[in-house]
């Protein structure tokens, strides 16, 4: 897609209300003139978002068909060229050892819940705006549409207490090629970003002298990534079609170790 690419067509942003979500909101709707929806089960900081970008906020939970389904259809109501961009950052952490001998077993309950919402529920945005883009007029390039979804890099280093999570993120990244591939005929691209360690609500918590020995752990540069940096990857991204098919590291060279 080239420049002003969005200009009277429809972006659909999960996880919208903070974070890299709201930040891939504001970046796609002031520089490539989309017409935004923010999803996200936050509804006053979603509406927030939406209302700040000139958009709309649909109230959602990705683990659920309906919501998902009623976030694309309003997405793609909203513009003339309907849906053409989703990007997806809804997702969550949880930490346990696989087994303690003082806590027991990981928590079969919590494994559960966070695949539910962040493998499930990325596979509930991607198969169904996928679906909404087929009914769109190919571009110049035959593009119909891209999807981008969100991994980060415990998918291929996982620490000590990530298994859930890195469980899932790993399986978001497992199914960026195929769902590319699946596509392709229809001119739909998929693509993952996989961030580092990133200054979003997930790090909001954490204790100033543990967030300057996160940022220090980052070889270059020396702190945590903006969530701006992710939009302006998600930006290049959409009017890049040759990008296709793989998951983009965005971590200032991190490895992370063990622990």
């Amino acid at each position: 897609m080239s420049d002003r690419a969005l200009d009277d067509a429809a972006a659909l942003i999960v996880g919208g209300a903070s974070g890299m979500g709201a930040a891939s909101a504001r970046r796609l709707a002031a520089k490539l003139g989309a017409a935004v929806t923010v999803a996200d089960i936050d509804a006053e900081r979603g509406a927030a978002v939406a209302a700040e970008t000139g958009g709309t906020f649909a109230l959602c939970d990705v683990r659920r068909e309906g919501d998902v389904e009623s976030a694309v259809d309003t997405a793609a109501r909203s513009a003339g060229r309907g849906l053409r961009v989703a990007i997806c950052c809804a997702g969550a952490g949880y930490r346990a050892k696989t087994a303690s001998a003082s806590r027991g077993p990981h928590p079969l309950p919590e494994f559960q819940r966070i695949v539910d919402l962040n493998l499930i529920g990325t596979f509930n945005v991607l198969r169904l705006a996928a679906f909404g883009m087929l009914a769109n007029e190919p571009d110049d390039d035959g593009e119909r549409g891209v999807i981008i979804t969100t991994a980060s890099v415990a998918a291929f280093e996982g620490q000590m207490g990530q298994l859930a999570y890195s469980a899932t993120k790993a399986g978001i990244v497992g199914m960026t090629l195929t769902a590319a591939r699946d596509m392709a005929d229809r001119g739909v691209r998929v693509m993952t970003i996989a961030p580092g360690l990133f200054d979003t609500p997930l790090l909001a918590g954490v204790p100033e002298a543990s967030r300057e020995a996160l940022a220090a752990a980052t070889p270059f540069p020396k702190r945590l990534g903006d969530p701006d940096e992710f939009a302006r990857l998600a930006a290049a991204i959409v009017e890049t079609p040759m990008l296709n098919g793989t998951t983009i590291r965005i971590d200032g060279a991190i490895r992370m170790a063990p622990r």
